[in-house]
């Protein structure tokens, strides 16, 4: 980064204020239903529930602090003010060199003990990005590519405690005010599956999808790649607009998810319940990833899901688009590890989520002393199982086969900390919407065994994980 950037990003940050206000309360019943009520409350202009690992749900609000980069410039915001750069092609390292620059106000020692780890940020990256990373520039557009939020009031929604932290006192008084509200009593209906429409919403586009199958599956028998991830999306009807807190707590409470989200920033809303994380980093430097890949429905007759589950074992194609996406895994870490710590810890579990089950595997390493978090999301981003092998070549061949940019869906959500931890989730079984539209995406990874129709069957049996909890607004 150059020194007047630097410079840019150093006042930018001085503008960014501490969590100056920090309180403990007692742990809330419902952690879910909590921090979508907050979510629901319009604390501000921007919001995320993000949950983490062993069932902590974090929600952060603001409008006032924000980055946000494309593939010509950079801009950020803070106390009315915006600085803007150029990125040179290269967004994500500026992206990363302006948030770095919020970690170096932390390290002068004015945020206290309270905030040790450092300050928080969330965020997403839409999927073109990976076009800078890994294939044609060209095909990135010019739509933004990250953004993420610092928020004003970030609340932790844990099993022995619930968080707040605050810039001043009346934030802090907003948020203790809706958390000593009654909680609304949670009506099982509500969150119940509405069977009525769901078929017809998620067979839209099947036959066109089919088609593009067919054209990757020559591709692939041509010899040009290994495996395509190739999707579809289901726009939902102008006429109804989705209740986007709603779907996500209904949602989420029938699906199984690694992470779940619900989100108003940067010009997208989402409610999802992703399957795996594309990256996960720790303080001190461990760095994982968690790739899934096959697929056989799950449902409610045990039986039947041990006949799958059996049958996915056994598949010679999933487990080939498994082992496949395993090794470029680990070739990723490996690029940005250090040498010899890069294992596989777990290999071809099953592992439940929603209304299917995947093979899943974990591939972890250290970082290298000069690597960092945003050069492991680099070398990682986008997931392989939303991508295909060579990443390169099936990003060039989404680009022919697929209808328009996929913007959100196969990137990432994630929170992260300027103490060096990051934790990305994979976009998918995601309800988005930009503007007035909204709608449902869902791929099948397609190698030189497959078929159109298992593939659109399993696009079926994916969507089913969101589009029965589909929630619409009464007006």
């Amino acid at each position: 980064m150059s020194t007047g950037s630097r410079n840019t990003w150093e006042a930018w940050a001085r503008s960014v204020p501490p969590l100056a206000c920090v309180s403990t309360r007692e742990p809330c019943p419902d952690p879910m239903a909590t921090a979508t009520r907050l979510a629901r409350s319009g604390l501000a202009g921007q919001y995320v529930v993000y949950e983490a690992d062993g069932g902590v749900w974090h929600f952060a609000a603001g409008s006032d602090v924000s980055v946000t980069a494309d593939t010509g410039g950079i801009t950020a915001r803070a106390a009315g003010r915006t600085w803007t750069s150029q990125t040179d092609g290269r967004p994500l390292a500026a992206f990363a060199g302006a948030l770095s620059a919020l970690r170096d106000e932390d390290d002068e020692g004015s945020r206290g003990a309270e905030n040790a780890g450092g300050r928080h940020f969330y965020g997403w990256a839409a999927f073109e990005l990976a076009h800078l990373l890994h294939a044609d520039p060209a095909s990135a557009g010019d739509r933004p590519l990250l953004h993420a939020m610092v928020p004003s009031v970030e609340v932790t929604l844990g099993g022995d405690s619930t968080v707040v932290r605050a810039v001043d006192e009346a934030w802090a008084r907003k948020v203790a005010d809706l958390l000593a509200e009654p909680a609304a009593g949670q009506s099982s209906a509500r969150d119940e599956p509405v069977r009525e429409g769901t078929e017809g919403i998620i067979a839209a586009g099947s036959a066109a999808y089919g088609r593009a199958v067919a054209r990757t599956v020559g591709d692939i028998r041509a010899g040009l790649l290994e495996k395509a991830v190739v999707s579809r999306k289901v726009p939902l009807p102008a006429e109804r607009r989705p209740d986007f807190p709603a779907t996500y707590l209904a949602g989420r409470r029938a699906n199984t998810p690694a992470r779940s989200y619900l989100l108003d920033l940067g010009g997208y809303r989402a409610a999802g319940f992703s399957p795996e994380t594309v990256l996960e980093v720790g303080d001190d430097g461990r760095v994982s990833t968690q790739p899934l890949a096959g697929t056989r429905a799950l449902g409610a007759d045990r039986a039947e899901n041990e006949r799958r589950r059996a049958e996915l074992l056994s598949d010679p194609k999933e487990i080939h688009e498994h082992a496949v996406s395993v090794r470029l895994a680990w070739d990723e870490m490996a690029a940005v590890c250090s040498p010899g710590s890069v294992v596989v810890e777990e290999y071809m579990a099953v592992r439940p989520r929603g209304s299917v089950q995947h093979l899943a595997s974990r591939v972890t390493g250290r970082l290298r002393p000069d690597a960092g978090p945003w050069d492991a999301f680099a070398s990682l981003f986008p997931a392989i199982t939303a991508t295909g092998v060579s990443k390169r070549t099936a990003l060039e061949t989404l680009a022919r086969h697929e209808d328009g940019p996929r913007g959100l869906y196969g990137g990432a959500v994630f929170r992260g900390s300027t103490g060096g931890a990051l934790d990305a989730a994979l976009v998918l079984r995601t309800l988005i919407g930009t503007g007035d539209e909204a709608w449902l995406r869902a791929g099948a990874g397609v190698t030189a065994q497959s078929s159109p129709e298992r593939e659109i069957e399993e696009t079926c049996e994916k969507l089913r994980s969101v589009a029965p909890y589909l929630r619409f607004s009464a007006d």
